[in-house]
C-alpha cells in the first residue's frame, strides 16, 4: 500500500479484495488474544480492530472505501509501529 493511492485501490478489485481480506484476518487474530493480554496492552484500539471485521463482512456493500484506504495507508502502519515494542518484550 505504500505507493498506492485511493483511486488505484478503488480501481484494482484484486488488490482491494486482498486488502479487505487482510483487514478481516487482523480482526480475527485480535479476537484470539486473551482478554488479559488486551487489558494489559490497553493503549491499543482492540474494540475497533475487532469491529473492523464485522463492518467489512456484514456491511460490505456500504463500506466506505475512503475509510478503508485511510485505514490501510495510515492506521495499519501506525498500529504496526505501536505493536513493535510489545513484540520486543515478549519471551521467545
Amino acid at each position: 500500500m505504500k505507493d498506492v493511492d485511493a483511486q488505484e485501490l478503488n480501481d484494482n478489485e484484486i488488490l482491494l479484495d486482498s486488502m479487505l481480506f487482510r483487514m478481516i484476518r487482523i480482526s480475527e487474530n485480535v479476537k484470539k488474544l486473551s482478554t488479559e493480554y488486551r487489558e494489559n496492552e490497553n493503549e491499543l484500539p482492540w474494540n475497533e480492530l475487532i469491529g473492523l471485521r464485522n463492518r467489512i463482512v456484514h456491511d460490505y456493500g456500504n463500506v466506505d472505501l475512503n475509510i478503508v484506504f485511510e485505514t490501510l495507508k495510515y492506521d495499519i502502519p501506525d498500529l504496526l509501529e505501536r505493536l513493535s515494542p510489545i513484540e520486543e518484550k515478549q519471551p521467545e
